[in-house]
């Protein structure tokens, strides 16, 4: 078995993170060292490891040269006499990628105790990046929470060209917490901002002046390191030659070894650093031995080494050991890198590597070459033992270096599991945009894939364009298994386009081709396609098929690691729980979608934080929901040609209704509406009439309602307008449509106004009853705000049904819960009744006042003098007084004969 890569293999899916955290164990990178700082102890070199200790207050150490200055030896030697732990990233130009970079950022830190959370780490390899400032906040907010001070090193940073991981690494600089120290070596000047850190103090730089070898330096390195006899003269030739350039006196130093003539070889030694280099590798190759040459020539296609992977890529006989190479490569300093402790995994220097690539392709160009194999072939046995040793994205990478694309799109479909599901979407791509028209229409499988990939970037705009040349190029195949399974493949990719436009007849159709014709082990695929169908039984009203629909993907979608069809069948599941008012298991559905999605989340969470904000909208947790629906608003503006953004407006808008700003919701829902989404037009507009009917607009209520046709919005119109018999007959009709399709959720939301509606129509008993029944339902999944919304007249009714004892506890509980404006009303209306008793029948010598009477009421309903005095916002000693009057007035000493004497008078 071969040992672990020392930087973390893929890109990590979630169900991957326990060969992750395998990695973390194995150091990021261990160093670089071509001069072995422990041999060259100089005081110039003290001088510059000084000046990096005093640079530690500040944020940046920028240490900038030309390749082969020692930047590494440098650095690595400082560190090793630094007290602080340092992190160290060594970076290539694979790096590029965002995701890529961010994870190995992340995998640096946890080296020296920074906490990378595994959800972040999710996020990272996921299709479709969020906001990279949420990333970084993230990294912050771990780096803040550090214990001690550290140093941080990007080695090699000239390889970034990402014009987002320069902004970000900007970013990351300028809110650095203190407890970090960064370090950047690179070839050439980064663009970061160095001008303002320039004048804020907080940049120590080192230049070429700084890193080149003094005279006294090149003799020691060449005289006590590298053992040769040279004279003063000749020293200070190549000196002068190299110009103190590291790298050049090493390669000078390599190639004197065992050289006759020395002055004739130093004679010679002329021109720019990179002929000079030219001209040394010549010199470094020709004397070694042939098996060396070989072996250097043939292993520089591989970013990384190990033993068993050398042996395969030097021949088909993969059984021959090269760790014995790799060891004598090190010993004779021969710009390889140790990549871990344990001598095991080994890289090239990079400027080495570069120019062992250059002569393997000149080689490969030439008639005369004593090596010559084509590289096709060397990246096709590399891709063969990636591949063998599960590590599909390496094996990919070789396949699309030899130009095999058959083989490089059967790793891309993966075997199990596609490779741009995990991770590898951005390489896929870039090797599909280089491919000809021509490739593609040759095998078409390939134009599928690129749909594909395209869809998980969320690229919506491009896919069809991909699907016909697909289905143009399939017309000319034979048929077979393969390309039937192609066609599926074609259809699930348009059902999940018709999902992004609720099209449930298209996502019917397509699905069900789909599944007609992917074969039966084409598991991802197959699961994907079987969420869309759960969809389009959910726009189409069959709850229950669109339940068994999504409880199969997601229970398949888990068992083969497809964590992003998890995440939509969870999402989906919890959408169902919810129409059938089981919020608990709903909320459950939408945290568990959440945390697969990680932190920060992918875009398509934005469904679960909006799920997850009604529910706790509904247990009036109104601080919770804004969040999670504002959470919701920024993750679906990600989403191209997306409508999702809207739900989570109108989730806000309600919040707002709560708290009383009937204004804001009101105009928060006229603006949303301007964007005519039609899927999302009937629940703007239901918000929209809640929000006018608060506001007395009853005519523009009335007039919305009925163009849009809603029935609900209608009902409560009438209501307001006091046309209770109309109302209930519409409610009734309703409450039957509901009970027949036996959707819960509208048939409790009906019984809640067809509750008030029997209230205001006068019938006290209907409308408890009803109440009763509602409770009934709601209590056990603590439903709070269906009833809360209804205002002044729900919280009378449900005065009414307590002081009957005619409801729970929950009742009472709920009807502790309206606000102050709407209690308000309550008294009001019931201040209209005191007066209307006053001034029919009152037979007491001292008649009671409006207030005795309020409290009286309230004396009536069983509420003690605490929670009177908050309903009527008394002081309780004020309360206590009020009762003494009473009592006094009514010639009774305890509540029960208040309550009873109250009624034989008809004050009650």
């Amino acid at each position: 078995m071969a040992p672990s890569l020392p930087k973390t293999a893929q890109l990590l899916t979630p169900q991957k993170r326990d060969h992750y955290n395998q990695l973390m164990n194995i150091p990021i990178i261990a160093t670089k060292l071509y001069i072995p700082p422990q041999r060259l102890k100089t005081a110039s070199r003290s001088r510059l490891i000084e000046r990096l200790n005093e640079g530690l207050p500040r944020k940046l150490t920028l240490i900038s040269a030309s390749a082969g200055f020692g930047k590494t030896t440098l650095a690595t030697e400082w560190l090793a006499t630094c007290k602080q732990p340092a992190a160290w990233l060594s970076l290539d130009e694979a790096d590029n990628d965002p995701a890529r970079f961010f994870t190995y950022v992340s995998a640096a830190l946890q080296t020296v105790g920074v906490h990378i959370g595994a959800g972040l780490l999710a996020v990272l390899q996921s299709p479709q990046l969020p906001p990279i400032e949420s990333i970084l906040v993230s990294f912050l907010n771990e780096i803040a929470l550090a214990p001690h001070p550290f140093i941080f090193v990007l080695d090699d940073y000239h390889v970034i060209d990402a014009p987002t991981i320069e902004q970000a690494l900007a970013y990351l600089i300028e809110h650095m917490p203190p407890q970090m120290h960064m370090v950047i070596a690179s070839r050439h000047e980064p663009r970061l901002p160095l001008a303002r850190l320039r004048a804020s103090g907080q940049l120590t730089e080192l230049s070429v002046q700084d890193m080149r070898f003094t005279s006294s330096e090149a003799t020691g390195f060449l005289t006590k390191v590298m053992g040769l006899q040279l004279s003063p003269t000749h020293i200070s030739q190549l000196e002068t030659k190299t110009e103190g350039w590291i790298a050049g006196l090493q390669l000078a130093a390599i190639s004197l070894q065992g050289h006759n003539d020395a002055a004739g070889f130093i004679q010679s030694f002329t021109g720019s650093h990179r002929f000079v280099l030219d001209y040394l590798i010549e010199e470094v190759l020709e004397r070694q031995s042939p098996s060396i040459q070989r072996f250097l020539l043939r292993t520089a296609i591989l970013e990384r080494m190990c033993d068993s992977l050398c042996a395969a890529v030097l021949s088909h006989d993969s059984s021959a050991p090269q760790q014995h190479t790799l060891e004598e490569l090190e010993r004779a300093n021969l710009f390889i890198v140790p990549l871990d402790n344990e001598g095991r995994w080994y890289r090239y220097h990079h400027l080495f590597a570069d120019l062992l690539r250059k002569r393997l392709i000149n080689n490969q160009n030439s008639a005369v070459s004593k090596f010559e194999v084509a590289v096709a072939e060397l990246h096709t046995r590399a891709s063969v033992w990636y591949e063998n040793h599960g590590l599909d994205i390496e094996a990919f990478q070789h396949a699309a270096a030899a130009g095999d694309m058959e083989r490089a799109a059967r790793l891309v479909e993966g075997a199990g599991m596609p490779l741009h599901f995990r991770g590898a979407a951005a390489a896929v791509r870039r090797w599909l945009e280089s491919l000809p028209a021509q490739a593609m229409n040759r095998q078409p499988s390939l134009w599928v894939i690129y749909a594909s990939v395209l869809l998980f970037d969320s690229q919506i705009n491009g896919v069809e364009a991909k699907l016909r040349s697909a289905e143009a190029a399939l017309r000319e195949a034979e048929p077979n298994a393969a390309n039937r399974d192609l066609i599926g493949h074609i259809a699930s990719i348009r059902a999940t386009l018709a999902v992004s436009q609720h099209d449930a007849e298209s996502i019917m159709n397509q699905s069900l081709r789909a599944l007609d014709n992917l074969h039966p082990d084409n598991l991802p695929v197959r699961t994907a396609t079987t969420f869309a169908l759960g969809y389009a039984y959910q726009l189409q009203g069959d709850r229950a098929a669109a339940k068994q629909a999504y409880i199969s993907s997601l229970s398949t979608s888990e068992e083969i690691g497809h964590f992003i069809v998890s995440i939509m069948a969870a999402i989906g599941l919890g959408s169902i729980q919810e129409a059938d008012n089981q919020l608990y298991l709903a909320a459950q559905s939408y945290r568990k979608a959440l945390q697969l999605a990680g932190d920060p989340p992918l875009s398509i969470a934005c469904e679960a934080h909006l799920g997850l904000a009604r529910v706790l909208y509904e247990w009036n947790d109104l601080a919770a929901a804004e969040q999670h629906a504002i959470r919701s608003v920024e993750l679906a503006k990600l989403i191209e040609r997306s409508d999702r953004f809207v739900a989570g407006e109108m989730l806000l808008a309600r919040v707002k209704l709560a708290q009383g700003d009937a204004a804001a919701a009101v105009a928060t829902a006229a603006s949303v509406a301007k964007h005519h989404f039609e899927h999302q037009t009937l629940q703007v507009a239901g918000v929209q009439v809640l929000g006018l009917l608060r506001q007395g607009n009853l005519a523009e209520a009335e007039r919305l309602a009925q163009t849009q046709d809603i029935p609900l919005s209608q009902a409560r119109v009438l209501l307001a307008k006091g046309n209770t018999a109309a109302a209930l007959a519409l409610l009734e009709r309703l409450f039957l449509q509901a009970e027949a399709k036996k959707w819960q959720d509208e048939r409790l939301q009906v019984m809640v106004v067809q509750s008030a509606a029997f209230y205001v129509h006068g019938d006290t008993s209907q409308a408890i009853s009803m109440l009763r029944a509602a409770l009934t339902i709601a209590e056990p999944e603590g439903f709070m705000r269906i009833f809360i919304d209804e205002g002044h007249v729900m919280a009378a009714l449900l005065s009414e049904a307590v002081a009957q004892g005619a409801v729970t506890d929950y009742g009472q509980k709920l009807l502790t819960l309206f606000d102050a404006r709407t209690k308000a009303q309550v008294n009001r209306k019931l201040n209209t009744r005191v007066r209307t008793s006053l001034t029919t029948a009152q037979p007491l010598v001292e008649p009671l006042s409006e207030r005795e009477m309020n409290v009286l009421h309230y004396i009536a309903l069983g509420l003690s003098n605490r929670e009177i005095s908050e309903r009527l916002f008394l002081a309780l000693s004020t309360v206590k007084s009020y009762n003494r009057i009473i009592f006094d007035k009514l010639h009774v000493e305890r509540r029960t004969e208040a309550v009873a004497r109250a009624r034989e008078l008809g004050l009650l």
